[in-house]
């Protein structure tokens, strides 16, 4: 996708905004998942920014090109720092993890870092934005973000791949996609191809 704003927008026959303003009203009423409304305006936000590549993977400081920093690289350097770089750092991590997880978790299988692993860095992340924000407001929407991570990459996981199942490879990678993190999107889906009792379905993510 090109990085230049009117490439990036050709695509949308509407406003970019418009756009995921409606997907996402659409995957949190699929998903009966009802956060405070300011999360959800920050999950759109994140979509619009993320259109761009370069926001995802920002440029380095002295080559220049994209450059994509492992978590624990993201992490070790937000602990080594203070001030709003700490909270830049830290807010990186938590956008970056929750995205990453809702429209890529299915090739993280195929990683040696897992979906699981960003669940729970992403989820660190959003709960030391929550204790270090002076804004109230702010703090909550951090804090509902680190405790209900995994809902929040079900919403994106519904935008990216509209509850389509299409090959076994797909029913493989959504199995093991809710073995470890439990999600009530892949428990629905695997129980409507008949892979999942809906019994054992709601037992699991009430244990969440």
């Amino acid at each position: 996708m090109s990085h230049d704003s009117k490439g990036a927008t050709a695509i949308f026959i509407e406003d970019p905004g418009t756009f995921f303003d409606d997907r996402v009203d659409e995957a949190m009423r699929r998903l009966k998942f009802r956060p405070l409304s300011l999360s959800r305006r920050y999950l759109v936000d994140l979509l619009q920014r993320y259109i761009f590549s370069s926001n995802l993977f920002p440029p380095d400081d002295e080559t220049g090109r994209s450059r994509r920093q492992t978590l624990a690289e993201l992490y070790l350097k937000a602990q080594n720092t203070t001030g709003p770089q700490r909270l830049d750092l830290l807010k990186r991590l938590g956008d970056s993890s929750l995205y990453i997880s809702g429209f890529f978790g299915d090739s993280l299988s195929r990683k040696v870092v897992d979906i699981d692993y960003y669940v729970d860095m992403g989820g660190v992340a959003y709960g030391a934005l929550s204790s270090s924000a002076q804004d109230e407001d702010l703090s909550q929407v951090y804090g509902e973000f680190s405790t209900r991570f995994a809902e929040f990459v079900d919403v994106l996981t519904y935008i990216s791949q509209e509850s389509l199942v299409q090959t076994n490879g797909d029913l493989l990678r959504l199995y093991d996609r809710y073995m470890a993190t439990g999600s009530r999107l892949a428990g629905e889906q695997l129980v409507k191809t008949g892979l999942l009792n809906a019994d054992l379905q709601k037992s699991k993510t009430h244990k969440m």
